[in-house]
This record gives structure tokens, C-alpha cells and sequence, in this order.
């Protein structure tokens, strides 16, 4: 690839790895507080192929901590937004936005034609563990998740590891006996944290005050504190992931 925006990564990479990545197709599902920082990654990394996922809208209440989410973007599509930075970053790379809530059904779909890597950034249970057992019982070669971010501070305590070895991360316990029933016993990547998840005295929120019934799906969940810095961690130690597994994978084919 003889591009000068990708010349730094090339002298870290080698040509033959910014090959890997040019040709590479990864998945993000969930464009977020971690999702959306994932896919800057990629993008900034010279991947070739992104299959952007996400059903909602950008929101004011946003702002703190997703990266599509300015003043000016308020109300577009998450997917939308996503696919014109990825281009504004890089033209040549080849999107693909679907905007879709993931259930067993959709989860198909966005599977199809299948990835080189599954980067998932869902915050919702049902959805999140419906899209890992699909890439699971597809073969998807590489499939990544986030756990729990929201409510954590301290980046020391962020750790990588396969689902069934996490431990002090209630969204991985929950993930992990469902994937079990499911007979998945392993196979995929987490980020998670060690940090437990705390709340505030003072925080009564019950739920997203922005949040627009006709666009919600499933169950109404409680709003928890996140930080930017955090969640933004997460997201660029999936893309690490995703980056390392594609040009480490094809050298050993």
C-alpha cells in the first residue's frame, strides 16, 4: 500500500502487514463509547473492509463520551456518521453501515458475508451475547468483546483475556452462563475491567432522559456513569486486538 496517511504504520507493520490490514474485513458492533473509538482505530490502522453496526441516534447525552457525538451530528444516524469519518479518514476503505437492532435473526445478516473479526461493542445483554454465539457457531476467526466499562476509572485495571477467565466484571459473569448454556465454553477475547463497578450516593438516575421510546429495544435500563478516557480505552485495545490477530494470523498461514 503506498499511501503516505498510512506511511508511519507501514514502518511499524512492514508492507506485507499493511497488506494484511488493506485486505482485512472486521465487524463493529455497537458504535458507542467503546465501538466508536474501536473503529477510529481501524480506520487510522488502514484496514480495507468495516461493517459499521448500530440501530440508534446520536444524542446530547452522548457528548461525554462517544466519539460521533458533537453538536453538530446530534439527531444523524450513529452508522451514518461513523461511515463518513471512516471515509474522511481514509476514501480508499470500504464501508459497509447497517442500521439494525442485533437479535438472533439480525445477527445473520450482519454476519454475512462473514469477517475476518467480530469487534463487538454491544452494551445490551440479549443482543450482545445473541451476536457472540452467532459468530461463535460461524467460525468467525477472531471474535472480540467489551464488558463492562461504564462506572470504572482507573486504566491500571483494564485486562485482556478469554471470556471464561475474566473475573470482577458482573456483565462478563452474566455473558459467560449464557454463552455456557449455549455450549460455548470459550473462544472469545474480552476486554474488562478489574475495577468493581460503583455508584455514586449521589447518582438517582433511573434511565437516559434523552432516551426516545420509539427507538428503544428491549428492556429499560438504568443510566450509569462513564468516562470518556475509560471507554475510549477500551475501544482502542479491541482494535489493538482486531489489528495484531489480522497481521500476526496471516503470517502464520
Amino acid at each position: 500500500m503506498n499511501d503516505a496517511r498510512f506511511l508511519r504504520s507501514q514502518q511499524l507493520f512492514g508492507p506485507q502487514g499493511m497488506q494484511r490490514l488493506h485486505q482485512a474485513r472486521i465487524v463493529v458492533a455497537g458504535l458507542g463509547a467503546v465501538g466508536s473509538y474501536a473503529v477510529e482505530g481501524l480506520s487510522r490502522a488502514g484496514v480495507g473492509h468495516l461493517r459499521v453496526v448500530d440501530f440508534d441516534v446520536i444524542r446530547a447525552s452522548n457528548i461525554n463520551r462517544q466519539l460521533y457525538a458533537l453538536e453538530s451530528t446530534l439527531g444523524r444516524s450513529k452508522t451514518e456518521a461513523a461511515r463518513e469519518r471512516i471515509l474522511d479518514i481514509n476514501p480508499r476503505c470500504e464501508v459497509d453501515s447497517i442500521a439494525c437492532f442485533i437479535d438472533a435473526v439480525s445477527a445473520i445478516r450482519v454476519l454475512t458475508p462473514a469477517p475476518d473479526v467480530l469487534i463487538d461493542a454491544i452494551d445490551s445483554l440479549n443482543p450482545k451475547v445473541s451476536l457472540l454465539a452467532a459468530a461463535v457457531e460461524a467460525g468467525v476467526p477472531h471474535v472480540l468483546s467489551s464488558m463492562g466499562a461504564a462506572s470504572r476509572t482507573d486504566p491500571a485495571r483494564i485486562r485482556v483475556d478469554d471470556i471464561m477467565h475474566t473475573r470482577s466484571c458482573p456483565l462478563a459473569r452474566c455473558v459467560r452462563k449464557r454463552l455456557k448454556r449455549r455450549g460455548i465454553e470459550g473462544g472469545i477475547r474480552c476486554v474488562y475491567s478489574l475495577e468493581p463497578a460503583s455508584t455514586p450516593a449521589w447518582d438517582t438516575a433511573p434511565q437516559d432522559p434523552e432516551e426516545d421510546p420509539a427507538m428503544t429495544r428491549g428492556r429499560v435500563r438504568r443510566a450509569l456513569g462513564s468516562f470518556s478516557c475509560l471507554t475510549g480505552i477500551f475501544g482502542l485495545t479491541l482494535a489493538r486486538e482486531a489489528i495484531m490477530n489480522i497481521i500476526q494470523s496471516r503470517q502464520r498461514d
